[in-house]
């Protein structure tokens, strides 16, 4: 009987793990294609926009960093005169709410509201939505610092495109380990991965940290019904909604000054505890290709460790068969990720490559595996699903 098992195993996981790998590598090769081919966007020397905008942001324990972003706010080159500010404090057990207030005391375009009702981060910016007077609502974190023409970039080109939907980059910075290193490299790759999602049409993906949209989609959409069972999903979700009726709306802002900077996650727990927060939602995707290109890259993964462990049984073709697939799969990301660190002028997190390409593996078959079974995780001192 294993004599039999072994005559179709071995060809079934030879046959499985080429395909897969020539799936990955058009994949990251149409994606670097993607990413080369999107434009940067740049407005017109002339254009004087003169959208109001209403910047949302939904804040929880976050008297750390919130200073910081409150001072990224403040140096904005967009008249005050057009812009507001509403921070949704979110029952903050540090000094997040009293922090926004005594900011706000001096700045007459901010407005902190502290939530009376449990809430998550949804009905935290649905509150901030329904307080606004903006035509377009701006999303950020308040872990973020914003550079001093994002608002006049995010109104120029909601004026020029008639956006329906604009997702812009956001970047990690400040990194003081291998894992904060890793998880920047790994973030780069994610908004290569983003613009050129958005110019290919190979799936649409987006990050809250920096978004925008009129106010009167929103509204149009239905908000976040139908998504509001997640914690998470305030970006993406709301992404495939609106792209759902503006198909030809949803646009990414490839500019380098338009980029949000944030921290990458300080340790290996809150790193799980991220990632499985963001992989939560994956399952509601509505946009197969998503999905998709998500199982391929997860099983491709798989594939390389499953047969490091069959070659005991099997012999040595596959552990032959695995390094073959790693190589080739590091050659590939290594192009495409060295793509992203010149763009966004950060090659020197490519000296790490090899230790990221090790994290990347086992990140992605941690973490993929670990969403289809953990149904609830901690963030921010509570347990959400």
């Amino acid at each position: 009987m294993l004599e039999g098992a072994q005559n179709w195993l071995l060809p079934f996981s030879v046959i499985a793990s080429l395909a897969l790998m020539a799936a990955y590598v058009f994949i990251v090769e149409q994606y670097r294609s993607g990413w080369r081919k999107l434009p940067d966007w740049a407005p017109r020397p002339a254009h004087a926009p003169s959208t109001k905008i209403s910047v949302i942001i939904a804040a929880r324990n976050e008297a750390a960093n919130l200073p910081k972003c409150l001072a990224s706010i403040a140096e904005q080159s967009y008249p005050t005169t057009l812009f507001e500010v509403i921070l949704l404090d979110d029952h903050s057990e540090d000094e997040t709410f009293s922090l926004a207030q005594n900011f706000a005391q001096n700045h007459p375009n901010m407005r902190v509201v502290g939530l009376t009702a449990l809430s998550f981060k949804k009905k935290a910016i649905e509150t901030g939505i329904g307080l606004a007077s903006g035509e377009l609502i701006v999303c950020t974190d308040a872990d973020c610092e914003l550079p001093p023409d994002w608002l006049w970039l995010m109104a120029t080109f909601f004026e020029e495109k008639k956006a329906k939907f604009i997702a812009a980059p956001v970047n990690f910075h400040r990194e003081s380990s291998r894992l904060q290193r890793f998880q920047s490299l790994d973030f780069l790759g994610m908004m290569g991965v983003t613009g050129a999602g958005f110019r290919t049409g190979s799936g649409l993906l987006c990050n809250g940290a920096n978004l925008a949209y009129p106010r009167a989609v929103f509204q149009e959409v239905g908000g976040f019904e139908g998504i509001d069972g997640l914690a998470s999903g305030d970006d993406m979700l709301l992404l495939h909604k609106v792209a759902k009726r503006y198909p030809e709306g949803v646009f990414f802002l490839k500019n380098r000054a338009a980029t949000v900077l944030t921290e990458a996650q300080p340790d290996l727990r809150s790193f799980v505890s991220q990632r499985l927060r963001w992989a939560s939602k994956s399952k509601s995707y509505t946009d197969w290709q998503v999905t998709l290109r998500l199982g391929v890259v997860f099983l491709l993964c798989w594939a390389i460790l499953l047969n490091l462990l069959l070659c005991c049984w099997l012999g040595w073709p596959l552990a032959v068969l695995a390094v073959g697939l790693l190589l080739v799969k590091s050659v590939v990301d290594f192009r495409f990720l060295g793509e992203m660190c010149r763009y966004f002028g950060r090659q020197d997190l490519m000296r790490g490559y090899a230790f990221s390409q090790g994290m990347h593996l086992c990140y992605i078959i941690g973490i993929g595996t670990l969403a289809n079974l953990v149904k609830r995780y901690k963030w921010k001192g509570r347990k959400l699903r």
